[in-house]
């Protein structure tokens, strides 16, 4: 085993496999960017060095010698798939933490990958992979394969580049799109299109490989839970596959691993069908450690450290067991917390972490990169932690790992909380009739809002009086409206973000009073501290938090922003925005304006490309019009909600 080793790598990642090298007592080394200078994985770490960029290969085996580690591991993205990187290591002597550069080379290109698979004997998916295909040859070949097609980057993964195309005059802006951000996140632009497969099940199979020759496969897990085709939800096993069908995908696994070469951890990706299971197609192999791993460690047997046993597979050791010692136990379940608005199409969010309470509990495990503090904004994934849950079966699973969620708790950044908890509780869920399309067909229901809960509203209004009370007997110093002839209404404006202001009426002090929310019947009410509130004879506590001018409040998964709430009678009217008012939908970087100001546009016509975390969205014109002001340049940076445009109606 290593004595020093050094982790390539950030957040909730470099935080766990910290945890493993400080169980095995391995020292370990961090890295970090000026930005994340007081990041919770710097402060993991026994030394931390401080690089240009997370993707400075020089820098990075710079740090490794400069503070003697042995060894690089490079966790997942960044350079995790760099075969540069890998023989880099091997050229400086310093171990990278995973499969040989030949094999990262061989499968990170779909294409060689899929040719060298199906030589293997590994079922493929139908399709055009030729090299250096133009957009015509491209949009041609999409048609031969026939639709709908997907098209998806050679290079790559994630989900990142990938489109799906149901209609011919659809494929030449998908092909410019996929293209654009093909090059963005990879540097490659080359792409391939694919048979779409109806009702697809998203099932991939975890394998190891040791320098000795042996390979084995840990099972499958189901990652069919997906949005803008990347994984919200993971389990292990799938509640698709029968022992058969799981023994043949494995060993097809095992196939793929074989025909490359591979040492290591990784991850053969198939597609198979929800009508027939037993159909399954390469679909891709992930030469590193995966996100849900942590799944595969709580529900397979023999208990596996995948990250120990990368570690001892790379230092030349052999495997520690056979494939037939493999098996399952009981069910896991993994959710991904993103910073991100599921009611605005996923679309990434930030801040910075004001309050945290991550769950605890008999078999609830939690991956995280946060502490309060913590910055979050768009320069990286939008993933901040992983909670997993272990039941002896899935319904139990399942339900272990609900609870969890509305035991997490994170002010200052909107997450996707609430929306896991309704996709966990969904019928087909709780059912196991999944499918990759699953999410998109639920949004409407998964992200249905009948609104700020009345209590809420009450808590902000009692949460801020509580605020600007005082001990002081004295009736005129009490926020509470009094009158020489009794206690009167005091009115105060709660404005949740992103919903229109709603009137509260409060009469008595916080801790006993009369709410009115809206144009509702007054209720008693009472908070008492920190944030435990009565209202309508039901008690129930919250997380808060106070940020400035807005209070985060925060219960069962859900989290609420509130602006400062000022008596009603002082407000002010404001202008309000037009309908030609074209603002960001995310913060991020404008990628490229499609119009001019003076043009005349459409309803629905592009206007502006924005991007944040690899992920492009395309503003449009809401109405038909003239382009009066456009403050959107190439390559400026936007905030949310930041004007990019006005467009005058017609």
């Amino acid at each position: 085993m290593y004595g020093r080793v050094l982790v390539a790598n950030r957040g909730e990642i470099a935080v766990r496999v910290f945890r493993t090298l400080r169980r095995l007592g391995v020292r370990s080394v961090a890295v970090h960017t000026a930005a994340d200078a007081g990041a919770l994985h710097v402060r993991e770490a026994d030394v931390a060095v401080l690089v240009p960029s997370y993707l400075d290969a020089d820098a990075v085996l710079n740090a490794a010698r400069d503070t003697g580690a042995e060894a690089i591991h490079p966790g997942y993205g960044f350079l995790a798939e760099n075969s540069a990187f890998a023989r880099a290591c091997a050229d400086a002597g310093v171990a990278f933490v995973g499969p040989p550069a030949d094999a990262i080379d061989a499968m990170g290109d779909k294409i060689r990958a899929k040719r060298t698979v199906a030589a293997a004997g590994v079922p493929v998916v139908p399709g055009r992979d030729e090299p250096g295909l133009s957009d015509e040859e491209l949009a041609i070949a999409a048609l031969e394969v026939g639709l709908p097609v997907l098209l998806k980057p050679s290079a790559g993964g994630g989900g990142k580049g990938m489109r799906l195309v149901r209609e011919a005059a659809d494929l030449p802006e998908a092909i410019a799109s996929a293209r654009r951000e093909a090059t963005t996140a990879f540097g490659d632009d080359t792409l391939l299109a694919e048979r779409y497969v109806e009702n697809p099940r998203h099932i991939e199979i975890q394998v190891f490989a040791d320098a000795h020759g042996d390979v084995v496969h840990l099972g499958e897990r189901e990652c069919s839970l997906q949005r803008r085709h990347q994984k919200i939800v993971e389990e292990a096993p799938s509640p698709l596959l029968d022992a058969a069908t799981r023994a043949r995908m494995g060993a097809s696994a095992v196939a793929a691993a074989r025909s490359v070469g591979y040492v290591g951890a990784g991850t053969v990706e198939y597609i198979v069908s929800a009508d027939r299971p037993g159909e399954y197609f390469f679909m891709e192999m992930n030469t590193r450690l995966q996100v849900e791993h942590p799944v595969t460690e709580m529900a397979v047997r023999p208990g596996v450290d995948l990250v120990e046993l990368q570690l001892r597979v790379a230092a030349g050791e052999p495997l520690p067991f056979a494939q037939e010692a493999i098996g399952f136990h009981g069910h896991a379940v993994e959710a991904r917390v993103y910073a991100e608005d599921p009611a605005r199409g996923f679309l990434p969010t930030g801040g910075r972490v004001l309050a945290l309470t991550e769950p605890l509990g008999l078999h609830v495990r939690v991956d995280s990169g946060l502490d309060t503090g913590t910055d979050v904004g768009g320069a990286y994934d939008p993933m901040l932690a992983k909670v997993i849950a272990w039941g002896a079966d899935r319904a139990e699973a399942l339900r272990r790992l609900d609870r969890a969620l509305a035991g997490y708790t994170l002010l200052g950044v909107p997450t996707n909380v609430a929306f896991l908890r309704a996709l966990l509780t969904h019928p087909d869920v709780v059912a196991g009739r999944l499918d990759t399309g699953l999410v998109e067909r639920a949004l409407d229901d998964l992200t249905a809002d009948s609104g700020v809960p009345a209590d809420v509203h009450a808590a902000a209004a009692l949460h801020r009086m509580a605020a600007l009370e005082t001990p002081d007997p004295d009736p005129w110093a009490i926020p509470d409206g009094w009158r020489p002839g009794g206690p009167a209404w005091t009115r105060w404006l709660v404005a949740p973000a992103g919903a229109p202001p709603v009137e509260v009426a409060v009469r008595g002090r916080a801790h006993d009073a009369l709410v009115r929310v809206g144009d509702a019947e007054p209720v008693a009410a009472s908070l008492r501290s920190p944030a435990v509130l009565t209202y309508a004879g039901r008690t129930s506590a919250f997380a808060a938090v106070r940020d400035g001018d807005v209070l985060w409040l925060g219960r069962d998964g859900h989290t609420w922003a509130l602006t400062e709430h000022v008596p009603s009678d002082e407000r002010g009217g404001g202008a309000a925005t037009g309908d030609g008012v074209l603002r960001s939908p995310m913060p991020g970087t404008v990628l490229a304006v499609k119009v001019s100001e003076g043009e005349t546009v459409a309803e629905g016509q592009a206007v502006v490309v924005v991007e944040a975390m690899k992920m492009e969205h395309t503003v449009t014109a809401p109405v038909a019009g003239t382009v009066t002001s456009l403050t959107a340049r190439p390559g400026a940076q936007v905030a949310l909600d930041a004007v990019l445009a006005v467009i005058e109606e017609d």
